[in-house]
């Protein structure tokens, strides 16, 4: 841990030198999925985003307790708290027990995650199965003045929070603008002011969804899950909280002033969060209906999409871009990401192919492990570290054209770079297909060039040149080498 990773600190609005609460132990909690529909662009976004601190972080020789939560219970349809359970809804609609479509959703997501790269979290708490907790989270609240019983329901008194704290503080608001620019909401009267918001909900006769509790039978406000488990399983302080910027006000506000107002102090030392995905200059999202799911990205099944992409050119698509700076889909930015991804990738298996020289001459190397690491210590700047790779990539065809040589040396060296930062730190998934099938078609290719190889030694020039152009017109891209070939689709 001799190196100093700088992030930057929502809360602070600067970049920090990051100093964990109780090295070398990291505690990182982040917001995972509403699961009541498949995954989009978006969601894809925050999960590759902190499975690349995840990694970094591991790398760096600390012990992370990664923690993204499960919503899949308060998230109501209109707002936090009005409206019916986004879950309880669909489940109406599909005649399903809710959790039996939480287990569906959620099995799809899992799917996409590992598709798209993303390791798998520590801890993976739903908020259906930490109903206590949030109660008793709830109580503490009461106890220390902060919040108050309606009709059943348990609302959080943001007035007399923001007398002894800052509500507002993460997103930058003032409670007094606030206040101006909030209008009151049918069915919000039990609140003594707009602002409140629920800690518990009293669940009407028809809603599925509930638990008893000391005030009435009904289910914890959506904000209430993550202080409640984020403590539970990282302690009263931990590191790092991290989600997508949409999250910033009220969620994470609201977390703050809950966690504040039960403990006495702020639970969470780093803020961390990445920007959106935009279709046109619009965040891309549910409740927007503009939003393509991964499934669609995968099949190339919307009307939107020219062609299917791969779940590593989506990785990268979104890689290619700093984490807290806006990325515009359109398909012309993912077919550059997929060309840029396939030239990263050649370049990868040639330098796996190249057979060292003596000595090093007519290439330049930089230190590449140190620029790369460099880049990452910087706020995780994956563009910049492709940028390197892009750059070592020069270097390895010039060796492969026979215009220069490596040493085994700098060779060992260029192979370990690779290996760590595209391969296990930004989780680029390179490794060829193995099976039986792959084998059969790589080496039938490969039969091709050898007789297309032996033509152009008897000067066969249009046997040559025929079995060249049939395979380009199949997709397949032919490069002679000093060696011989190399083909790639």
């Amino acid at each position: 841990m001799d190196r100093e990773l700088t992030i930057y600190n929502t809360l602070t609005r600067r970049k920090e030198i990051f100093k964990p609460l109780h090295a070398p132990h990291v505690g990182m909690y982040v917001c995972g999925p509403t699961v009541y529909g498949d995954g989009h662009l978006g969601h894809a976004r925050p999960a590759i985003t902190f499975d690349i601190l995840y990694r970094y972080l591991t790398h760096l020789g600390y012990k992370v307790r990664y923690v993204r939560n499960i919503t899949d219970v308060g998230h109501l349809e209109h707002d936090a708290d009005e409206g019916e359970d986004k879950i309880a809804k669909k489940a109406r609609l599909e005649q399903k027990e809710p959790m039996e479509v939480v287990q569906y959703y959620l099995n799809r997501y899992h799917k996409a995650m590992e598709a798209l790269g993303v390791l798998p979290p520590s801890i993976e708490p739903h908020a259906s199965g930490h109903i206590i907790e949030q109660i008793d989270f709830v109580k503490k609240i009461l106890d220390a003045g902060y919040a108050y019983e309606s009709e059943g329901s348990i609302y959080f008194d943001v007035k007399k929070y923001n007398k002894d704290h800052h509500y507002g503080k993460l997103s930058g608001r003032n409670i007094d603008d606030l206040l101006e620019t909030t209008r009151e909401l049918d069915g919000q009267n039990e609140k003594h002011c707009a602002l409140d918001f629920a800690l518990w909900k009293k669940a009407q006769p028809e809603h599925i969804m509930r638990w008893p509790s000391p005030w009435s039978d009904g289910f914890p406000g959506w904000h209430m899950e993550c202080s409640a488990m984020g403590t539970k399983y990282l302690g009263e302080e931990f590191d790092i909280h991290g989600g997508g910027m949409d999250l910033i006000f009220p969620h994470h506000e609201c977390e703050i002033a809950q966690s504040t107002a039960a403990l006495g102090k702020e639970t969470v030392h780093y803020w961390m969060h990445n920007n959106m995905i935009t279709i046109n200059g619009q965040k891309m999202g549910k409740s927007l209906g503009n939003f393509i799911t991964l499934d669609e990205f995968f099949t190339g099944s919307h009307k939107l999409l020219a062609q299917p992409y791969t779940a590593m050119t989506i990785r990268f698509f979104i890689l290619q871009a700093h984490y807290r700076s806006t990325v515009d889909f359109s398909n012309e930015a993912l077919q550059a990401a997929e060309k840029g991804l396939a030239r990263l990738t050649d370049a990868y298996n040639r330098l796996m192919r190249l057979k060292a020289s003596k000595e090093t001459s007519g290439i330049e190397l930089k230190n590449y492990r140190e620029l790369c690491e460099a880049a990452l210590c910087d706020d995780l700047n994956t563009p910049i570290v492709i940028s390197h790779l892009y750059d070592a990539s020069k270097a390895i065809n010039t060796v492969t054209d026979g215009k220069g040589t490596i040493s085994e040396a700098d060779l060992e060296e260029l192979k370990s770079v690779f290996n760590l930062f595209m391969v296990d730190l930004l989780g680029l998934r390179v490794s060829e297909d193995s099976s039986s099938s792959s084998d059969a078609y790589k080496g039938a290719v490969d039969l091709l060039l050898d007789i297309r190889k032996a033509a152009k030694a008897n000067k066969d020039w249009a046997t040559s040149d025929k079995i060249r152009d049939e395979l380009a017109k199949l997709g397949f891209n032919v490069k002679d080498t000093k060696d011989g070939f190399e083909w790639s689709l």
